[in-house]
């Protein structure tokens, strides 16, 4: 089965290309995204994958913690199912390998939430334990396209961590942190560098997990 993975950052699709998965980053850009599961889906993509970092909402998941989510809830408060034999096979494989991978729901949303009240008050309402930019429209993508789709997401800021104003910049159009805009934010704002530098730690950690859960993937779905 042809699959294809929708990431934010290229580091992502560069992780989800050595599973055998097709992949494009669309830079956490809402219409970029669309277009990129348009191009994947009309290039044979017979699957989608939702894949990357999120932001943990649920206040006992540690950076790295690897989330392998039953559905995925929107802002509008619709819930979507992820597809179950898809799920599974990604499940199997990461059993297989004795890595855990917590189910729940994974919330899609417009914009990283940066303080942990917010995030506590996200968990509380929506009972979704993580946050990403790409779920929900991945969700849509694979409904429109009668494809299944999953979710594999691993946490990069823990819901007790605030994220400075620096990590809100986003990213280039590649997929790449906006290094110019970051660095002037900082140059702004200094006081900001030990969260930013918590935050680099966290994501290096996360994309560890996904590297490891890749590995254990690597010819159980292939990208064909």
């Amino acid at each position: 089965m042809p699959i294809a993975a929708v990431t934010g950052l290229a580091a992502e699709a560069r992780l989800a290309e050595r599973i055998g998965w097709r992949a494009a980053a669309a830079g956490g850009d809402a219409e970029e995204t669309r277009r990129a599961m348009a191009q994947l889906v009309a290039g044979g993509a017979r699957a989608l994958v939702s894949f990357g970092i999120c932001g943990g909402l649920d206040p006992a998941l540690n950076s790295g913690a690897l989330i392998l989510p039953q559905a995925v809830t929107g802002e509008d408060g619709r819930r979507r199912r992820v597809d179950a034999a898809l799920r599974g096979v990604l499940a199997a494989a990461l059993a297989r390998a004795a890595i855990p991978a917590l189910g729940g729901d994974v919330l899609g949303g417009a914009r990283a939430v940066d303080t942990p009240s917010r995030k506590a008050a996200l968990n509380r309402q929506t009972g979704a334990i993580a946050l990403d930019l790409e779920s929900h429209l991945v969700a849509d993508a694979a409904a429109a396209a009668g494809l299944p789709f999953a979710v594999l997401r691993a946490v990069a800021d823990p819901a007790e961590r605030a994220l400075p104003a620096a990590a809100l910049i986003g990213l280039d159009a590649a997929g790449r942190p906006a290094l110019g805009r970051i660095l002037l934010s900082l140059a702004r704002q200094p006081a900001q560098l030990p969260a930013l530098l918590r935050l680099a730690r966290d994501t290096r950690r996360a994309l560890a997990a996904l590297r490891r859960a890749g590995e254990a993937l690597g010819g159980t779905a292939p990208g064909g």
